[in-house]
Order: structure tokens, then C-alpha cells, then sequence
């Protein structure tokens, strides 16, 4: 019986049309991001103006761009079922570029320009990044596999905040709003609506914990 509740859990950790939409995203601007490190693109003046930029931009994007690009594999089923090795493997990685992603991006809302508020927006963005993978890695390590699948949620509700992030940025632009007005605000709507919209589906599944 407990097999069964444990593989209806498994089977109902993400939908699929979200997984797609995440993989599709997050994929995508994860192999945007690279391109920094050939040199192929300007990067935004008022992000490179960070007074922490060098070094930890460029280790900041290697960190978060490896977590986008592996993160949504990890809610494969069948990758979970018949290939348990590759996917520990993934994880790790996953959990190793959010931990450098988490602790950069950190450092980098101390020194960003943009004002207290995106500080705020962003730092505490990378806590909770770090505080809810870093649990969700100890859940797996003590194998506690339904309650380290929702940590998990968890942490990719936040890794796709560099999604949101970007797409926000596009419509404040479109619709004409100040960088330096918006970019506060988006520090803040780009990950806490993620983290609320997590909460609200892994409490409306069976067995939800609070």
C-alpha cells in the first residue's frame, strides 16, 4: 500500500502542460545566459553597474543558467522510475548550481544599484532559494521522497523566478514604466507569486503537509 501512495504522489508531482511550459522556458534562457561567458551579447549596463559584479555576475549565471537548464528534467516520471542513477546524478547538479546561484545572487543583491527595495526583493529571493533546495536535498538524503519531491517544487517555484524575471522587465518596458521604477517591484513579483502559486498546488493534492 505504501508503494502505491508512494507512486500516486510520484505520478502527480507537476502537470504536464506546466512542466512543458517550464522546460521550454527555462531551457531556453538558460542557453541565452551562456552566451556571456563567449562574449556574445551585452549585458544590462544597470546589471553590470553591480558593485559586486566581478566576479560573482559571471559565477552567478553559470549557477542559475545549470539549475535552468536541468531543473524541470528532474520531474520526469520515467527518468525518476527507470533510471534512478541519472537522475540522483542530475540532482545533485541541480542542487550544487542552486547553492551557487543562491549564495551569488545573494552577495550581488548587496551591491546592486538599483536601491534597498530590489536588495531586499532579490536577497531575500536567494534565501529562500537556498534554505528550500538545501531541504529538499536533506529530505532525499534521509529518503524521504514524497515530502524531498515537494521541497523541490519548492526550489523550482524559485529557479524560474530568472524566467518571470525577464518577462516583466519586457512588459514594464512595452507598456512604458521607468527601469529604475519597475525593476524594485519586479525583485519581488518575480518569485514570491511563484512560491504562493507552489504552496497553493502542493496543498490542494492529497496528503499536503502545511
Amino acid at each position: 500500500m505504501a508503494e502505491v501512495i508512494e507512486r500516486n504522489a510520484d505520478e502527480r508531482a507537476l502537470p504536464g502542460w506546466l512542466w512543458i511550459l517550464a522546460a521550454v522556458a527555462s531551457t531556453g534562457l538558460a542557453l541565452a545566459s551562456f552566451r556571456y561567458f563567449l562574449d556574445a551579447g551585452p549585458m544590462p549596463p544597470k546589471i553590470v553597474a553591480n558593485a559586486l559584479a566581478v566576479p560573482w555576475l559571471k559565477i552567478h549565471i553559470a549557477g542559475a543558467a545549470t539549475a535552468l537548464l536541468v531543473g524541470s528534467f528532474q520531474f520526469i516520471h520515467r527518468l525518476r522510475r527507470y533510471c534512478p542513477p541519472l537522475h540522483r546524478w542530475t540532482g545533485r547538479l541541480y542542487v550544487s548550481a542552486c547553492l551557487v546561484g543562491g549564495a551569488t545572487g545573494f552577495v550581488l543583491a548587496l551591491g546592486t544599484t538599483m536601491g534597498p527595495v530590489a536588495t531586499a526583493g532579490f536577497g531575500t529571493l536567494a534565501v529562500a532559494w537556498l534554505v528550500v533546495t538545501a531541504r529538499g536535498w536533506l529530505l532525499a538524503r534521509q529518503r524521504r521522497f514524497s515530502e524531498h519531491r515537494r521541497w523541490m517544487i519548492r526550489s523550482w517555484a524559485l529557479t524560474i523566478a530568472a524566467v518571470n524575471l525577464r518577462i516583466y522587465i519586457l512588459v514594464a518596458f512595452l507598456i512604458g514604466l521607468p527601469f529604475d521604477a519597475s525593476y524594485p517591484v519586479i525583485s519581488f513579483l518575480a518569485w514570491v507569486p511563484n512560491l504562493i502559486a507552489a504552496e497553493i498546488y502542493l496543498r490542494s493534492t492529497a496528503g499536503a503537509s502545511p
